[in-house]
């Protein structure tokens, strides 16, 4: 199943179970210009499930975005991904809080999680939470979270090469969000502010 969702528009479950072999693919959308909350807890409860989420957040004034991803590996050799990716301008706060749970007998479990988030103003602000609690000893699983601003130095590349301050700037932007921003039919482009 491949589905995707604009958080505060579309109706999101707050619970999924997968059973064995089952798969969901999910991209998560915050748009710009309204406040958005996502609280979502996943269950593999299946030998062989698999989890592929994505989310994509742009605030631009004063928009609050909370995402809640609880990730629950409950059977063994189930696989899961979670990458979220967003700016923050204006005065805008965004909070992640995401939890991996392996539980002891999710032997051979895979799982995966990263958020990472542009800041384009000082008054912005994105608190991440990334959390793994595993009790089985056979597993590969990692998490991460990364917060900055813009590269100078790819911004003085783009220039020096002739590209206009302003594009330069939208071609970061676009750059950092592309791994998400794959993931969405064209006609979110234009939603989120970015034009192919």
């Amino acid at each position: 199943m491949d589905k995707v969702f604009v958080i505060g528009r579309d109706e999101i479950p707050s619970k999924v179970v997968l059973g064995a072999g089952e798969s969901l693919r999910a991209t998560f959308v915050a748009l710009p210009g309204a406040s958005a909350h996502l609280s979502l807890t996943v269950e593999l409860t299946g030998e062989g499930a698999e989890l592929d989420a994505a989310g994509l957040f742009v605030c631009r004034e004063a928009e609050n975005v909370s995402i809640e991803m609880n990730v629950r590996h409950l059977a063994g050799r189930c696989r899961s991904n979670q990458m979220f990716r967003g700016i923050a301008d204006g005065r805008s706060r965004v909070r992640f809080n995401g939890l991996i749970y392996v539980e002891q007998d999710a032997q051979k479990t895979e799982a995966y999680q990263s958020c990472h988030s542009l800041l384009l103003s000082e008054g912005a602000r994105v608190e991440t939470d990334p959390q793994l609690e595993i009790y089985a000893d056979d597993v590969v699983c990692s998490h991460g979270a990364a917060i900055g601003y813009p590269s100078a130095d790819e911004l003085f590349y783009m220039r020096s090469r002739g590209i206009p301050e302003q594009e330069a700037r939208r071609l970061q932007i676009i750059s950092f969000l592309s791994p998400v921003l794959s993931r969405l039919p064209e006609e979110f482009y234009s939603l989120i502010g970015f034009q192919s």
